[in-house]
């Protein structure tokens, strides 16, 4: 248990406790603030304090914070998790290809894993890093994760003013144009819900751009700038566009899943090799790569050949 005291400035007179604690109190997400206000642990002279409490100015909160539980589903156990950067709000991350990013049941995952091996983490009162972007379980590659609420709350502020940059490198079937960009909408495919389509109306938006780093017989490497993070949208967007990613179970052509290059890498072929992050800790952008895994290189070898 630590207790943390906060003087209400004189020009907040009038706004209610429960939305100052949010507003004004560093690492305090909604969903915090209201269990803390719940079971008692924000105080005011000694005295439990209601959420809807008017605020006149000047009085001093007493706020009880338990220290962070970790979850007893996550494992430990799992492969080597590279860390490429690390800092008091954000742990950067080489994911390896097979690897879940968040837990399901008691597989392992990198949080599980980050949180055994990489400590402390402290987020919505877990002993774990804070999720804010993803990459597919089969998607190798830099992936950010927090360290706490305020660190969280930051990182994906960046993310919706457009100041975190993702890169990532694919191989594809066909014969793509040196450069082009793809942008349309996005949503569920009403006919498989696993699925997801750009050929539905949607208010939800999706954009790419790309540019081939290397030409082959029946494929290239392509450089991707995504503008969007939507769930699977490489994929989707390039499938759509008639250049599938190789090894792509989902959506994939039968020509990019049986491709000898597919068959090598054995997933599919797309990699996260930079990320460009601002850090909430130190105030400047964070730039980390990651260089091809050897599953890749694997197929790339044999389209060279």
């Amino acid at each position: 248990m630590a207790l943390r005291k906060v003087l209400v400035p004189r020009e907040i007179a009038g706004d209610r406790l429960d939305r100052f604690l949010t507003k004004h109190v560093p690492g305090l997400t909604p969903e915090r603030a209201r269990a803390l206000l719940d079971s008692g642990r924000v105080r005011i002279r000694g005295k439990k304090a209601q959420a809807t409490r008017k605020l006149w100015g000047g009085e001093e909160l007493e706020i009880e914070t338990l220290e962070p539980r970790l979850s007893p589903h996550l494992s430990s156990e799992g492969p080597p998790l590279p860390v490429l950067y690390d800092d008091a709000a954000l742990v950067v991350v080489d994911k390896p290809p097979g690897l879940v990013v968040e837990p399901e049941g008691r597989a392992p995952s990198v949080v599980g894993l980050l949180a055994a091996r990489c400590p402390p983490f402290d987020v919505e009162g877990l002993a774990q890093p804070g999720v804010v972007h993803r990459l597919d379980r089969e998607t190798s590659g830099c992936l950010a994760l927090t360290r706490t609420d305020l660190a969280t709350a930051a990182l994906l502020q960046a993310f919706q003013a457009k100041r975190v940059d993702k890169r990532y490198q694919t191989l594809v079937l066909g014969r793509p144009p040196d450069t082009g960009r793809l942008e349309g909408p996005y949503a569920r495919d009403p006919k498989d819900p696993r699925r997801f389509t750009t050929r539905v109306p949607s208010a939800r938006r999706a954009a790419l751009t790309f540019s081939v780093r290397e030409r082959f017989a029946e494929g290239a490497l392509l450089d991707i700038d995504l503008d969007t993070g939507r769930t699977h949208q490489i994929r989707v967007q390039l499938s759509e566009a008639g250049f599938p990613v190789l090894g792509d179970s989902l959506y994939g052509s039968e020509a990019a899943r049986q491709h000898p290059a597919a068959l090598a890498v054995g997933r599919q072929a797309l990699h996260a090799w930079r990320l460009e992050v601002p850090s909430s800790a130190t105030g400047k952008v964070v730039h980390v790569e990651s260089a091809l895994p050897e599953d890749f290189l694997r197929g790339l070898a044999l389209l060279r050949g």
